[in-house]
């Protein structure tokens, strides 16, 4: 009982599960009927991608609604050199930024289906509550 009560903890400190490899995201996504929430940060540098992962993204509620309807993938640029990504995963993310966020805009949070298509994205620091930002996941997703 006290390894499932440690690994659950475990799993809220760490804000949740994000995932990295975009392919793998996308086959979860597909397996499990899921769309994906893309978010593009600056972990270390970006007040306002800081600011959103403490405020929406690591809060009960959003990390609720996440695990049952979300695949949740972040593309972080750190520029600490303490902090810096491997070279295969700061190459992917490269491409992802090319793909998905030329303009190099942070944050940036883009609500994808499985095949990556985008359907809705949020420009900047969302202001909202985390419950007002899960209701505009739902109304962009048509759930």
């Amino acid at each position: 009982m006290k390894t499932i009560i440690l690994g659950s903890f475990l799993m809220l400190a760490a804000g949740g599960n994000w995932m990295t490899d975009f392919v793998k995201a996308r086959e979860k996504a597909h397996d499990e009927k899921k769309l994906i929430l893309l978010n593009f940060s600056g972990s270390d540098w970006c007040g306002p991608c800081i600011k959103m992962k403490r405020e929406i993204f690591e809060s009960t509620a959003f990390e609720a609604f996440a695990g049952e309807n979300l695949v949740l993938v972040r593309a972080d640029f750190p520029r600490l050199k303490k902090n810096q990504l491997e070279k295969t995963q700061k190459e992917e993310n490269e491409a992802l930024a090319e793909k998905y966020n030329p303009q190099g805009r942070f944050p940036l949070t883009l609500l994808l289906d499985d095949t990556g298509r985008v359907i809705h994205e949020w420009d900047g620091y969302s202001t909202q509550t985390p419950e007002a930002f899960i209701k505009s996941i739902k109304s962009a997703s048509g759930k």
